[in-house]
Order: structure tokens, then sequence, then C-alpha cells
């Protein structure tokens, strides 16, 4: 990276021009696009005392004149940290907009609030294509980073428009909304207990590594921490209406990425317990796509479930003793898994101009419930087939979907597996869900 001297630079201190070029030419190659504006354009305010690079703050300085400064060394800091990132243009997840989606608390001081600035602007513009044209040439941005240049819309059915973002680029603005909130809530407590005499406008200063003076932020941002448990064994009908929880779950890190700060309390549907506090985009990959409460569409993320990051998602879901101790998975899970690992052989394929692709998109759906794993059946069909053909590939009984799953389990995450099953059942809780007789005649199973 360049270490030139910044045209306006005093005592490591350069100007919120000079460091947006500076922000500019550090992440020129970064494998995410960022934009000119991220210092002196909105949801950028210098008289707030800070502003967001990705999941950084950097600290602003009123210099004399009334100049808006910042230290050179932490845009350096925020823009290596960019540079890290990978991203994957085909790994999106949807952003919006969603019915039904709960109503953001207005607050001025921290203005990201990224998924409803997103929105608003594709509805007030009318979508992506209209926002690109009316805008040409204004630098806009989010944290630093040009969302535009990413943003992917998708059509259902020609009517419903969804938009959809990379998965790292999400990751990277739900840690700079948390990062902004713990920031802005170390600065009121700060606030709060100042002498009324000590104006706040000269914001506080700390020594570097070389003795210099550099603006550090009104309190330290703690860091999530990570997730050990604290949960186990809880329901999520209990533990939901406890007051201050959704602020007990943001202090987290995600238990599965461990990486972003959590954002929503993860748990089975099937059983009712907790699982784990997990960030909004590891949530979205987990969920399945239902077309119908008893139909989901086997989308390309299932993956990462199952093939990239199996172990870690395979412990997650394990994480409900009810699916521990029957050594299996909810039951829409368990049909994706059904779909995708265990009929993949049987699945077709087309030629292409690269060798031979897939055919069509996965689709499965069931008859029944586990609540009656021995009527319960699951069937396996091809949607979009190109030349029309090959609609059901297989119907799988619950039974013997659960029983391959529990196969392939001790094959694939040994650890996962020995840790489950009936005789596992130290973390189940005292009061646990109704035990439901399995009428086949092999015992009772727990539901």
């Amino acid at each position: 990276m360049s270490e030139r001297v910044m045209p306006g630079r005093t005592d490591g201190l350069i100007t919120l021009g000079a460091a947006d070029a500076l922000w500019v030419d550090l992440t020129a190659d970064s494998a995410v696009p960022t934009a000119s504006g991220a210092f002196t354009s909105s949801p950028a305010h210098a008289r707030l005392g800070y502003v967001l690079l990705g999941g950084h703050v950097v600290a602003t300085v009123r210099a004399s004149g009334g100049q808006w400064s910042v230290p050179e060394g932490e845009v350096r800091r925020a823009a290596a940290e960019l540079n890290a990132v990978g991203m994957d243009r085909q790994d999106l997840v949807r952003i919006g907009p969603f019915r039904g989606e709960p109503r953001q608390e207005c607050d001025e001081e921290t203005p990201l609030r990224w998924r409803r600035r997103i929105t608003g602007e594709l509805q007030e513009l009318g979508g992506p294509e209209r926002a690109a044209r009316r805008d040409l040439g204004r630098p806009y941005h989010l944290a630093g980073i040009d969302w535009r240049q990413m943003l992917v819309e998708q059509t259902r059915d020609g009517t419903q428009r969804t938009w959809w973002l990379p998965r790292a680029v999400v990751r990277l603005l739900d840690a700079a909304e948390h990062t902004e909130a713990q920031w802005v809530q170390a600065a009121r407590t700060r606030r709060a207990s100042a002498a009324a005499t000590e104006p706040p406008s000269h914001p506080r200063r700390a020594r570097d590594a070389d003795g210099r003076q550099t603006t550090s932020p009104e309190g330290p941002t703690a860091s999530p921490r990570p997730y050990n448990a604290e949960l186990e064994g809880q329901l999520y009908s209990v533990l939901s209406r406890k007051p201050g929880t959704s602020g007990r779950v943001a202090g987290w890190a995600c238990a599965v990425c461990r990486g972003a700060p959590a954002a929503v309390l993860d748990h089975c549907h099937e059983h009712g317990y907790v699982r784990a506090p997990v960030c909004q985009s590891c949530n979205t990959l987990e969920r399945p796509d239902h077309l119908y409460s008893n139909d989901i569409r086997v989308a390309n993320r299932y993956t990462r479930l199952f093939h990239t990051d199996t172990d870690d998602w395979l412990r997650h879901w394990h994480r409900c003793p009810g699916c521990r101790a029957r050594t299996t998975l909810p039951l829409p899970h368990l049909a994706a898994w059904t779909a995708h690992i265990a009929c993949r052989s049987l699945r077709p394929t087309h030629r292409a101009p690269r060798g031979r692709k897939p055919c069509g998109v996965l689709r499965v759906f069931w008859t029944g419930s586990q609540n009656a794993p021995r009527s319960c059946l699951l069937t396996v069909a091809v949607d979009c087939c190109p030349s029309g053909e090959h609609r059901v590939l297989a119907r799988v009984p619950y039974r013997e979907a659960a029983e391959r799953f529990r196969i392939w389990l001790a094959e694939t995450a040994p650890a996962v597996a020995a840790a489950a099953g009936p005789d596992r059942l130290d973390g189940l809780p005292a009061q646990s869900r109704p035990v439901i007789a399995d009428t086949s005649g092999e015992g009772l199973a727990l539901f």
C-alpha cells in the first residue's frame, strides 16, 4: 500500500476530502467495491464523532476553524480489514422486501439501519435500474461500501421483486450496524456520567504506539463474546417473552460463523428449544425455502449446509435436545437432506456447453408429519426441467430417511453423532416437550 504523505496531514490527521481519496486508493483491489464519498456523503456524519468503514469505526476530530479530520492510520487499518474479505457473488442473501417486516426504531444518532435504507431507496426510486440512472455519478454508500454495484434483483412469477446481496457484504453491514450501536451506547453512557461542566465538543485523546496523540472513541466498543451454550435446553416460547432478551442476544457472536454479531435467537420449530444466537446471514442460510407448509425448494445454499460447512451446521442443529435425542433433523431440513444427499445419484443431468449440469430445480414435499413417522412420506421431484421430463425422482418413507441420515451423520460428523441418541439426554430439561407414542410399535419417540 502507498505510504505517501496525504495533503492536509497534521500530526497523523487528514481532512475528510483527503480521507475519501485515500480510502478509494487503498481499496481499489478489494473484492468488495467501495464508494468515493465514504467520509463526506450520507450516511457518514462527521459531526457525530465517527465514520463507519465496513465493520470499523474511525473517530473524527474537529480541528481549528471548524474543519473535520480523521486519523490516517485508522483509515489504513479499515482498508486493510476490508481488503482481507473474500466475496462469492453467487452466494446471495435476500435483504427484502419482506412481508410484515418489523419496523425499526428511528434513531438520529445511528443512521445506518442498512436494510431499511436500501429498501426505502429502491421503493422510492422504483428499482435498482432507475436508482442507478437517477443517481448516476452521485457518491452513495453504506459504511463505505457501494452496495448498488452488487445488488441483484430477482422476479418471481413476473410480479414479486426481491433484492439480494452477497453474503460477505451482508455480514460486513451487520457488523457495521452492530459496531455503530455499541459506539453510540458507549457515548451515551459516558455523557450521562460526565461532569456537567466538561464540554463534550472535544473528543478524548489517547496515545498510540508511537507516542502521538490520536482520537479515541467516547468509549471502547466491546467485541461480541463467544456463545458457550448459556441458553441450552431452554424453551424459545418462554425465553422470548423475558425482558432484555434481545439485548442479551446482541452481546454474543454468531454461534455458527463465530464472526458476525448475533441478531436473532434461532430455535427448533419442531421441538421448541433454543439452539443458539445467530447473525441474520446464518439465519437466512439455514431457513428452508418453503413453497407451502409441506413443500420446499432445495436451493443451492444447501451445498454450504451439507458440504462446505457441514460439521458446524450439524452441531448447531443438534443443540436442540429433541433433535439430538432422536439423532435426526427437523422435518423440512431432513427433507432437504434427503433430496440433496440421499437422492443425489438419481438427479438427471443435461448436456451443457461445459460438460453436463444437473437438471432443473430440486423440490421435495411430504404427506403426513413427523408425529406419525410410519405414515409420513417424502417425495423428491425435479421442477423446471428443460425437456419437461423427470418429474418424480423418488418416494422415501420418513423412517427410512431418518435412518439414512443417522448412517450419514456417523460417517460425516462422528463427534456430533457420538453426542446424539436416546442415551445422550444430559442436556434435556426436566420439563420437556410432550412425548408422543410411535404407533409403529417400536417404543416412544420424542417430538
